[in-house]
């Protein structure tokens, strides 16, 4: 029985688990890398070893596609685990690609010199100056030669409130530059194991054991909701002052750094010859698409996301506009076979979105298989490059505007 007692957020992952919590802070995590890039070198910060793993596990359900091509995709690097330590050098050396995201608690707070480190990934309770400045130190090291020329912090626990402390900006926390004959860890942290007890690591744990001297009890609960409530973007400006601003107001800011007006983008928009290649370059923007269509509808365009944040326009869903192009009847021009072909094209793009339609392998799986092989349903079009045509006149007619 879980003890009846107030709960807040110190509490959370170390004497009270929510599951659905870490999987909602790993999905926001992998969101942000694939709207940005997922082999951005990633250190997630968590309460201990127990949580660590938690969320590596997380984070390897949602990233199957990674994961299948390297196992070291993710991975916990912690004081208990050896094979995540030996991995500590891959991570840290520019020229190595895997590992890409690596979860902990203590263990790289300090000493470690991720010189390509570009996301920081707060999940874990901090109070002291000293140890949040160790913590994003991990980021603030500049490499052009990988075009790593920034780096992003990602806060669960409030800990960026420390931004503001007096005692931030005093003496800086020096980084530890190991020779290729010298230990990763400095000689004085080189026992910087992940601990539950009070006293070991870097930090003092602010949840000592219980005075019955046995480990402190957890509690893990699986059926409880839940969802963000609030989310802000912060920068710093040329002037080093920092700026707060709403995700949508980022991303106003962002697309009209290269659209001045409605008119360009929609032109920039009809005129590509392929939307996914639009919706990359938004992204490579910083223009977080995936986290704005969580804020606005989880079922609208990235062309409609844009055209209302950036621009104002009343947006429609994607099965609003499929039932536009049903109702204009335009492809009533083909043939019968065609026409059910279209009509598929449309419950997809309603269902999952233009970029899965433009890609031709769509006519492999269901329900477009079901209608004949790629060859056969391209043959009821005349043939390949008609098929392709029939398709950029569906996408026409999906973003006409009225």
């Amino acid at each position: 029985m879980i003890e009846d007692r107030i709960y807040n957020q110190k509490d959370f992952d170390r004497t009270l688990v929510l599951e659905k919590r870490t999987a909602l802070v790993a999905r926001k995590v992998t969101e942000f890398l694939k709207g940005t890039s997922p082999y951005d070198k990633t250190i997630i910060f968590c309460e201990d070893i127990d949580h660590a793993e938690r969320m590596r596990s997380e984070l390897v359900n949602l990233n199957p596609e990674e994961v299948a091509k390297s196992s070291k995709y993710v991975m916990r690097i912690t004081g208990d685990n050896n094979e995540g330590k030996e991995e500590l050098d891959n991570f840290i050396l520019p020229e190595c690609r895997y590992p890409v995201i690596a979860t902990t608690s203590r263990l790289m707070s300090t000493g470690i010199d991720a010189q390509t480190c570009k996301l920081i990934v707060i999940d874990q309770n901090i109070e002291s100056v000293s140890m949040f400045k160790q913590i994003i130190g991990r980021g603030t090291r500049i490499n052009e030669d990988y075009d790593k020329l920034y780096f992003t912090i990602m806060d669960f626990r409030k800990a960026t409130e420390l931004f503001a402390d007096k005692d931030f900006d005093g003496p800086p926390i020096q980084i530890y530059e190991p020779k290729p004959d010298e230990p990763v860890v400095p000689p004085d942290v080189s026992e910087p194991l992940d601990s539950d007890e009070p006293g070991q690591g870097v930090a003092i744990d602010p949840f000592p054991p219980d005075t019955g001297g046995g480990k402190r009890i957890k509690y893990y609960v699986s059926d409880v909701p839940v969802s963000v409530i609030s989310e802000r973007v912060q920068y710093y400006g040329k002037d080093g002052k920092l700026i707060t601003e709403s995700l949508k107001d980022y991303t106003r800011k962002n697309v009209k750094k290269e659209f001045s007006s409605l008119d360009s983008f929609l032109l920039h928009w009809t005129t590509g010859e392929k939307k996914q290649a639009i919706i990359d370059e938004l992204e490579e923007q910083g223009i977080l698409l995936t986290a704005l269509a969580e804020e606005v509808g989880k079922d609208i365009d990235p062309f409609d996301l844009v055209c209302h944040v950036a621009f104002g326009r009343p947006p429609l869903t994607r099965r609003e506009r499929a039932e536009q192009v049903r109702k204009r009847n335009y492809f009533a021009k083909y043939e019968t076979n065609a026409r059910a072909v279209i009509d598929k094209l449309l419950d997809k793009y309603a269902d999952e979105g233009i970029e899965h339609i433009e890609d031709i392998g769509i006519l492999r799986i269901k329900p477009l298989n079901e209608l004949g092989t790629p060859l056969e349903i391209m043959k009821s079009f005349g043939g390949k490059e008609q098929y392709l045509k029939a398709l950029h006149e569906l996408e026409e007619q999906l973003y006409k505007v009225a």
